[in-house]
């Protein structure tokens, strides 16, 4: 590909003698890979299951590099959720924030849902995950992908920062910032990036990157961790961003975390920064299988009080809530924690008390349902996040018949009438219908493949 010529001035002054190492990485295939969904499936069962041909991301225990002629977005453990596909560098930020159960975590940039799904697995359904993303397309993509991989834990907003911060001060034990940046470490694989690098996009982009840090820092609680990530190699967005940002929060301060072997210290030298912004980690292309990123994880100064929620949500009418239990008796074995909220004829179960107005929100928490006149219509999002021994009947698919599920097919199948927990090889894919000796199809249109 053709590269910018006054990136490669810049990066062969920063570099020197690796510069034609670095150079030379361009040339290379990019790496595809996958991180396994441990919210549905262990790594153990999903290694015996995979039709794939894997090989181990080095820092990730759940990703894993797949060959170039595999397809696993077109397989059916894809719409089941099974893994995520994602770029392998940035599985870093998941790993090196280290989320926790039962913690308030938010995702700030969060889409299209690589950090939000693999945070959402460390905290193994416990707790309560805000994932926000400031641009509405994105934000739907960002949802649909927290349905697919049946996390019932997650609130997803549209917001802007600033917004969230006047709501939520101090709220947050643990916030990730993958900052929008200039995206140098993506160069390799998307070319539209490099044709709008600039020096003054660098600039304006550390400066947007300067705003967002200032509101994340006052939604953090004391105590509190900080994740800031980039996919560029600019100093001046990396430990150029991170010094500024600790000259005007003296209350933070760089935490000294353990890392991959693979991964190079920052170099605050490259811009005047603070000599402990070496303690940030730089992923580089030449130096590892994966494309350009940047992490640092700062500590907020103080200890963590006792937390308390001032919001009072607004009780679910008997009359509704009546019709999803009368469901839940019949089909579910499980009890789903969380606090029921409708929004319109939709049923949604919270994770925590949370501001429901004045907040553009896609997905508060998990989609239990639709109310209908006297009767409860289960959710995608619902099937997702089940289990075959949460369920009373379920109806159990190969591959080959899971890919004419999601065409919309129809299947012979005796058995009790009503709602049938669709699986593959085990795992819930959707709904179906057992009625006349047909199971009939409930799968989304809108999800339906060709």
């Amino acid at each position: 590909m053709t590269l910018p010529q006054e990136f490669k001035e810049r990066m062969e002054r920063f570099l020197g003698e690796e510069y034609e190492e670095f150079l030379e990485s361009w040339n290379r295939e990019t790496a595809q890979a996958l991180r396994v969904n441990e919210l549905k499936i262990t790594l153990e069962d999903f290694l015996k299951l995979s039709p794939f041909e894997l090989c181990q991301v080095p820092w990730t225990k759940a990703g894993f590099y797949y060959g170039k002629e595999e397809r696993p977005g077109k397989h059916p453990y894809h719409e089941a959720g099974l893994y995520y596909i994602q770029e392998p560098s940035a599985m870093a930020v998941g790993t090196l924030a280290d989320a926790k159960p039962g913690e308030r975590i938010l995702d700030l940039c969060a889409a299209p849902g690589g950090k939000t799904t693999h945070l959402a697995v460390s905290m193994k359904g416990e707790g309560l995950l805000v994932s926000n993303e400031i641009h509405p397309t994105r934000a739907r993509i960002l949802s649909s992908n927290v349905e697919r991989m049946g996390i019932t834990n997650c609130i997803v907003t549209n917001e802007k920062t600033e917004s969230l911060a006047e709501r939520f001060k101090e709220f947050f034990d643990r916030i990730v910032v993958d900052a929008p940046c200039s995206g140098e470490g993506m160069f390799r694989k998307e070319e539209q990036a490099a044709l709008q690098w600039s020096p003054e996009n660098i600039s304006m982009c550390a400066r947007r990157q300067e705003e967002i840090l200032k509101e994340a820092a006052g939604m953090l609680r004391p105590g509190g961790t900080l994740i800031y990530s980039t996919c560029t190699f600019a100093p001046e967005e990396n430990e150029g961003s991170i010094s500024a940002f600790l000259d005007s929060y003296p209350e933070f301060s760089l935490k000294k975390v353990s890392a991959n072997k693979l991964f190079s210290k920052g170099r605050p030298e490259w811009i005047g920064a603070r000599p402990e912004t070496a303690d940030t980690f730089r992923l580089w292309p030449h130096r590892l299988n994966g494309e350009g990123h940047f992490v640092a994880v700062l500590q907020k100064e103080g200890e963590m009080a006792s937390r308390e929620s001032s919001w009072k949500m607004q009780t679910v009418e008997r009359s509704i809530w009546k019709l999803y239990k009368d469901f839940k008796k019949e089909f579910l074995h499980r009890e789903l924690e969380g606090i029921p909220v409708l929004f319109g004829d939709q049923l949604y179960l919270l994770p925590e008390a949370f501001p429901l107005k004045g907040i553009k929100i896609l997905r508060p928490g998990l989609h239990l349902g639709t109310v209908k006149k006297n009767r409860f219509e289960p959710a995608h999002a619902l099937a997702l996040a089940l289990k075959p021994q949460d369920v009373s009947c379920r109806c159990s698919l190969d591959v080959e018949e899971a890919k004419e599920y999601l065409r919309g097919g129809v299947f012979e199948r005796l058995g009790e009438k009503g709602w049938q927990l669709m699986l593959v090889d085990g795992y819930s894919i959707g709904w179906g219908k057992q009625a006349g000796g047909m199971v009939k199809n409930h799968y989304p249109k809108g999800l339906r493949k060709n």
